[in-house]
């Protein structure tokens, strides 16, 4: 196949509620989408996970399009690509950057299993037909109404249940929730809150029983964790230390963590993602899907990865309703008694509503 044509739509959509975190508040999320044609008319669709500001990791809206624009675009435009883990070999030279390489990388999955006549998650080797959903739950105003979001997940059904935590905002908490919730899986996540000072601290979570605490320290640490975990009975996973099947292969070296996340923007692409999949599990390390607060066309993403053997834990691939008003997918994804029935349609396995993200989109350009 051969790219000929690429649109970058960039949107602006509101969160039905805000969601807070120890980076702070997101209330309106604003992303890239990006559509890629190849010669036969074929339509493939990416998503970018980059927020409009560097408090995830480096990258942003802005600076995706930038080395889309000006790299990467014109790396792929009109090169014959017989399978997309060719896509990450022509990017090697393009240093970091990987949600925005992950971008367009997710648009050529989808236009290839079109030209296999499959579903993405038929061409990645995924076997499942359901998927098990957790949920991550932003920090609430009081311990009161985070008892009572957690609460509704529960009778929603998710399977398990994050909860973000920050300095003042972590044990009081999750001995209320597990006083409430003595038998529901749970974990706690800290997006780099904490240093090993904090030891101690991070210690008394161990009485709660949690699946893991996820990231508690630097966000491009490995050693600190390693030494961490040592202290620690509850598994550690890694987030926002993982980039790559080598950061992934010194963690696990190191013994840095139980659980690795696994996203797709974060480490470059579904390629590389599957990749750290293949590792963990012949490596006897459990992982899970994280989430970014996607719209349809990301969660579509995650939910043909989830299907891959190794994703024995529930991800954070709640449906479309716990958080937009209207998503820009037909059907939306939709959570029934924790579970996602896989979509079997040929490619992403989801139609773009165009309708919606017209409405949505703030501006666009098309690249041949």
């Amino acid at each position: 196949m051969k790219i000929t044509e690429v649109t970058i739509h960039h949107l602006k959509m509101r969160l039905k509620h805000p969601f807070t975190t120890s980076f702070g508040t997101i209330q309106d999320k604003e992303f890239l989408l990006l559509e890629a044609k190849d010669e036969s008319g074929r339509i493939g669709w990416g998503e970018s996970v980059a927020f409009d500001a560097p408090w995830y990791n480096e990258e942003t809206m802005k600076s995706t399009w930038h080395i889309l624009e000006d790299f990467l675009i014109p790396i792929i435009l009109n090169k014959e690509i017989l399978h997309p883990d060719e896509v990450s070999e022509s990017f090697q030279g393009i240093r970091k950057n990987y949600m925005a390489k992950s971008t367009i990388e997710g648009a050529i999955w989808d236009i290839y299993a079109q030209t296999q006549n499959q579903s993405l998650t038929q061409v990645l080797g995924g076997t499942k037909e359901k998927i098990e959903v957790g949920i991550s739950i932003g920090i609430q105003p009081t311990i009161e109404q985070q008892v009572a979001v957690v609460e509704k997940a529960i009778k929603d059904g998710y399977k398990r249940i994050k909860v973000k935590i920050k300095p003042d905002w972590d044990v009081n908490v999750m001995r209320t929730l597990r006083e409430h919730f003595p038998d529901v899986p749970m974990m706690a996540d800290a997006n780099s809150a904490y240093t090993l000072q904090d030891i101690e601290l991070l210690k008394q979570l161990d009485e709660f029983n949690l699946t893991m605490i996820e990231q508690p320290l630097a966000y491009d640490d490995i050693i600190d964790h390693a030494v961490l975990q040592k202290q620690l009975k509850t598994p550690i996973c890694l987030d926002e230390s993982i980039h790559s099947l080598e950061d992934t292969r010194k963690a696990i070296e190191l013994g840095a963590c139980g659980v690795i996340n696994i996203k797709i923007g974060r480490v470059g692409g579904i390629s590389e993602a599957k990749r750290i999949h293949d590792y963990c599990e012949e490596h006897g390390i459990p992982v899970w899907c994280g989430g970014m607060l996607e719209s349809g066309i990301g969660r579509a993403h995650n939910i043909a990865l989830t299907t891959l053997s190794n994703f024995v834990l529930p991800g954070d691939t709640a449906g479309s309703s716990h958080y937009w008003e209207q998503d820009i997918i037909k059907p939306e994804v939709v959570v029934e008694n924790g579970y996602i029935t896989v979509p079997q349609q040929v490619g992403i396995g989801y139609k773009p509503n165009m309708e919606v993200i017209n409405r949505y989109t703030v501006s666009s350009k098309v690249y041949r």
